[in-house]
């Protein structure tokens, strides 16, 4: 059970006054004492309460009666969940005559009324609210007494210190602008429960309202102030803190991603799902987005998501990540969260549409090319840098690619490398290039990577001309792309000439021209370059782009193959099988893109800093959050030069 209960409600206009009245001069419930049993009257008036107030099943004094269903804990549910509903209570008189009275509210002269301003006029509030014209919100905080004096919340100046302090955190999950905040709060005092009434509406009656992620702010708000001295000891130790059982279901889901990462899936249901689902979407127009779908489609990719679930690797990523879920969310919620199948959880609707993308990639045969996440040229070291300049580039690589290293020490880095690059070194305007790319020294800047992709490409840096290439194709800025692509495919750079022939055969930037895609794919095949070898296997395998050559396309996915591509490896073990290698590859595509979802959706408090994200998450976080992050870089190495081609654009 959370620290602290949370009761959210409104009032409409005009009706709040009564309400104001209330807690600013309220009287408390004199309990009765002593262990004896529940009175009949009091179970009679406890079963009303939860009939028409369910919510207060949450209370603690509703889990203190469960166990031990006393006169005296009956007493003190009752008293706690009159209070909570007091702007209804009121009209109820039989809830209304079981009440006795004696004062107890904590009072500032004739009320108890609190807010921003130093002094509150009770009769000016009412004033105030009788003229608003819009909906009054009301929460009720409630802490357990011991809670409560342990963390100095049994007092109205501390509470008032907490609102303050929090104004703008409020108004901005209540969507009003902070300068038409108003609020008023009172402390209750009471033995088991002190707890604050707060009353909160917007001078603008337009503007305002409460979302069910609103209410979920709050409470996260307030629970982390009230308990922010004891969270900060929960995170130093590791065996108490959530956090840390969070961080260890987050290593261990770490491993089994990269394990989800390489299996193959072919599962022959998941397989005939998808073919049926292939088939299904040949008759709907317009989108092929899991939205637009009917109800029937909807259902094939659920029950294909929810077949993947099933599987072993992603049942064991699934429940580690609810691990995770429940570890982080458990000092927030009130009750626990439910875990739910894999097609119904928020987190992971991705992944339906890539179900849908994968089915209609199958329905079409479209080309696929299975290269994502391959690792990218490597860096050279510069060939003619003074020994003690080759050590100062050394150690500025190795601090820009340690998630470890400080600001300043990546600053450092920055200043050395721009030093180097003024002399001369192309690598170093390289490895500046990648830096702000991929977000190594600050927030990722393409900007500021175009220019020293530019700067090394000048200095003659082939692997330079193809990355800023390959930037300028990302950014839509197609003639320079091309253009940079082609120069380092005449100097012999294999990636280039890949790229090259992938955007010619797929047809997507490019005319579609396979005459002009193969030789330059073969020129980077025989240069070694794997994802080539393995695009012209599967051409030849396939035999529809160009002619059926079995022999020819087992060279060349056992040369991808040899060096781990495991696609390749697929496609040669699964030649004779009656399963399409289509579908196999298509389903363990989806385990790749499941393996991305899961990465992306762990909390970030069980992330760590182990966990990698490609460049183009990291632009898409940095423009959201300012997200900071470090990529590996590949460990490869590739040598070129060769003839040179025209373009047939």
């Amino acid at each position: 059970m959370p620290g602290l209960v949370q009761k959210c409600g409104y009032l409409k206009a005009g009706k709040a006054g009564g309400y104001m009245r209330y807690i600013a001069t309220r009287e408390r419930v004199e309990k009765l004492a002593g262990n004896g049993p529940a009175t009949s009257k009091q179970k009679e008036l406890i079963r009303s309460l939860l009939r028409d107030f369910p919510d207060t099943r949450e209370l603690h004094e509703h889990t203190d009666y469960l166990s031990a269903p006393t006169a005296a804990n009956a007493s003190a549910f009752l008293s706690m969940a009159l209070d909570m509903n007091a702007h209804e209570v009121q009209t109820r008189d039989g809830y209304m005559r079981y009440i006795a009275t004696r004062p107890r509210a904590e009072r500032q002269g004739e009320h108890g009324l609190f807010g921003s301003a130093d002094s509150v006029s009770l009769t000016a509030a009412l004033r105030e609210l009788d003229e608003h014209r819009g909906n009054v919100w009301t929460f009720i905080y409630s802490l357990r007494r011991e809670d409560a004096e342990r963390l100095g919340y049994d007092n109205a100046a501390a509470w008032r210190g907490l609102l303050r302090s929090r104004q703008v955190e409020m108004a901005e999950a209540m969507k009003i602008p902070p300068d038409k905040l108003r609020w008023y709060a009172a402390f209750h005092d009471e033995d088991t429960h002190p707890h604050i009434h707060l009353m909160v509406w917007s001078a603008d009656p337009k503007r305002g309202y409460l979302t069910k992620e609103g209410v979920s702010r709050l409470r996260s708000v307030m629970t982390n102030e009230v308990f922010r001295d004891e969270l900060r000891q929960l995170y130093r130790e590791k065996d108490q803190s959530y956090r840390d059982v969070a961080r260890a279901a987050g290593e261990a889901l770490r491993d089994l991603l990269a394990e989800l990462r390489d299996t193959v899936c072919d599962d022959p249901e998941i397989g005939e799902q998808l073919q049926t689902l292939a088939f299904s979407l040949a008759s709907v127009s317009g989108k092929k987005q899991y939205g637009y779908l009917p109800r029937r489609m909807k259902e094939q990719v659920d029950r294909i998501v929810d077949a993947l679930g099933e599987l072993s690797p992603v049942a064991e990523c699934y429940e580690a990540w609810n691990v995770c879920k429940d570890a982080l969310d458990g000092y927030y919620r009130e009750t626990p969260r439910e875990r739910l199948p894999l097609s119904r959880q928020k987190e992971f609707r991705a992944i339906r549409n890539l179900v849908v993308r994968e089915a209609d990639l199958l329905r079409q045969g479209e080309l696929t090319f299975e290269d994502e996440d391959m690792p990218e040229e490597p860096l050279k070291e510069p060939q003619f840098l003074p020994e003690l300049d080759l050590r100062t580039y050394r150690r500025a690589k190795g601090s820009l690619s340690d998630p470890q290293a400080s600001r300043e020490e990546k600053a450092k880095a920055v200043t050395a490398l721009e030093a180097l690059a003024g002399q001369g070194a192309a690598e170093a305007a390289l490895l500046l290039g990648k830096a702000w790319r991929d977000g190594l020294c600050a927030p990722p800047w393409e900007k500021e990577a175009e220019k020293w992709f530019r700067r090394a490409s000048d200095l003659g840096s082939d692997q330079a001309q193809y990355l800023l290439g390959v930037l300028l194709l990302e950014q839509g800025r197609i003639g320079e792309g091309l253009e940079m692509l082609l120069a380092s495919a005449n100097r012999g750079n294999a990636y280039a000439m890949y790229r090259l022939g992938k955007e010619t055969l797929s047809g997507k930037v490019l005319p579609k021209d396979v005459p002009w895609a193969i030789p330059i794919l073969a020129d980077a095949a025989e240069r070694g370059y794997m994802c080539a070898q393995y695009l012209l296997g599967k051409l030849c395998l396939q035999g529809e782009d160009v002619p059926l050559d079995p022999d020819t396309a087992a060279y060349w996915l056992e040369a991808a193959a040899a060096q781990g591509h495991r696609y390749a490896r697929i496609l040669l073990d699964r030649q004779d099988e009656r399963t399409a290698p289509s579908v196999v590859l298509a389903a363990t595509r989806l385990l790749y893109h499941l393996s991305r979802v899961f990465r992306d959706a762990i909390p970030a408090e069980a992330a760590g800093h182990g966990l990698r994200m490609d460049r183009k998450r990291l632009r898409e976080l940095a423009e959201q959050k300012g997200h900071r992050a470090a990529m590996n870089y590949a460990r490869a190495e590739q040598e070129g030069g060769g003839p040179t081609m025209t373009t047939p654009w």
